[in-house]
């Protein structure tokens, strides 16, 4: 979903957008219609509420203000971690045992709800298994050994221990002292994902406009109304699935999350044998830093090198200046590598690093601040999200429980109170504690 601040409509000119799967031409809402089920905003939340809402029977409809997977859902690093942002460790720590056990069932189901609506739909996104986190320092190690430890304890036990000879049959770089593999990770291309499930959810009955921004939004009303450019939509149900980009449309979810960039660019196609000396088992890394790197192999053999934040998301100057000497630190053997594509996109992040779902009202829905693992998050909470409208509130109930914590000095002040923290847990990476 795009706020009517944003002029743009067409996609960002990424790999992700020049690689894309066909799509037909969305025609934006013209007039004033009633359906079951209102959703704003085509990203993976939005699409993935709607996917299982028509699977159940339900007259659902999507309005975006630019295009399927315009947001970070076509955007992304295109990579299916498993878990959420804040630790099981901090979960269990700040709201009790029973959250982290439940949250430790489900930290696993977005990247399996992905691999499903792959396989039952056939959807081209060019799937491929396992993902590693790597290790700069030995005390980065000993904290993803303790994750492994604490998820193990919770019956999830997907992970290996890398020492660095281990760690260098994956990843041929000489920066890291380890890691550990998540063979229930894996990677996809994003946009072609979005793209998949908008079609899925088409065939069977949803109905999509694109650059359809929310202008007004009515949750008090007994039936949700929102008014767009050339129209209005009257529904019985109301899904907002904005998340960074719904900007002050929605006023009492505005201070809830503060929009991140992150940055990624893609290089020139490096071709078989180099792609495979890099990245010999073509899985996808993040290191455990706290401005961390991402990257993986794309399906034409280019390096998707991603990283870096700008808080209150805003564009970044010049994304190649931020990110090529990270990658040529990993790989010096990029060091004359052409850069074909730079872009950044927005996601939404929440002070505890735990998502938000809740309800405005009684028939207003809204899900939001994946703080960064939202391939996999937005797919879980778009089930769970069904399920609520659908009569069984029972998980839906205990995120709408989990009380969300504001942002310190409020909107004014969080963008420079997120900058110095991440300017301390920085300098703890490079100082190795």
């Amino acid at each position: 979903m795009l706020n009517p601040g944003y002029a743009a409509t067409s996609h960002t000119s990424s790999y992700y957008a020049a690689s894309a799967n066909p799509a037909p031409e969305r025609p934006p809402l013209q007039g004033d219609i009633t359906t079951d089920i209102l959703i704003v905003g085509a990203g993976y939340s939005g699409l993935s509420t709607g996917l299982h809402l028509v699977e159940k029977g339900y007259k659902v409809v999507i309005i975006e203000a630019a295009q399927v997977g315009w947001g970070a859902s076509g955007r992304n690093g295109g990579q299916i971690v498993n878990g959420l942002n804040a630790s099981l460790q901090t979960i269990r720590k700040r709201y009790g045992t029973d959250t982290a056990n439940f949250v430790a069932g489900l930290v696993q189901e977005g990247g399996e709800i992905i691999r499903q609506r792959i396989k039952t739909y056939d959807i081209q996104c060019d799937l491929k298994e396992g993902n590693i986190f790597t290790a700069y320092t030995g005390a980065h190690m000993r904290e993803l050994e303790a994750r492994m430890k604490l998820w193990a304890g919770y019956g999830i036990n997907n992970q290996q221990i890398l020492d660095k000879e281990q760690l260098r049959m994956h990843v041929r770089s000489d920066v890291y002292v380890g890691g550990v593999i998540d063979h229930s990770g894996g990677h996809i291309h994003p946009l072609n994902l979005a793209l998949g499930e908008a079609a899925a959810f088409e065939k069977l009955g949803g109905v999509i406009y694109e650059h359809t921004p929310a202008i007004q939004v009515d949750t008090k009303a007994a039936k949700p109304v929102v008014k767009t450019r050339d129209g209005s939509i009257t529904c019985n149900t109301l899904v907002l699935c904005g998340n960074a980009y719904l900007g002050q449309v929605v006023p009492a979810l505005t201070s809830r999350v503060m929009p991140v960039s992150t940055l990624v660019m893609a290089t020139e196609p490096l071709g078989d044998e180099l792609a495979r000396d890099l990245m010999p088992t073509d899985v996808c890394v993040e290191d455990a830093r706290y401005i961390l790197d991402y990257y993986r192999m794309s399906a034409d053999k280019r390096m998707l090198f991603g990283g870096g934040v700008v808080y209150g998301g805003t564009d970044p100057h010049d994304i190649k200046a931020k990110l090529l000497p990270n990658m040529r630190k990993v790989f010096p053997q990029l060091k004359s590598a052409r850069i074909d594509f730079a872009w950044s996109g927005n996601f939404a992040l929440s002070f505890s690093r735990v998502p938000q779902m809740g309800r405005l009202g009684n028939n207003t829905y809204f899900a939001h601040g994946y703080s960064g693992h939202g391939v996999t998050g937005s797919h879980t909470f778009g089930r769970i999200l069904a399920e609520a409208i659908n009569g069984d509130r029972s998980r839906f109930d205990v995120f709408e429980k989990v009380p969300w914590i504001p942002f310190p000095g409020g909107r004014l002040f969080r963008v420079p109170y997120s900058v110095a923290g991440s300017w301390w847990y920085s300098l703890r990476d490079k100082l190795g504690i």
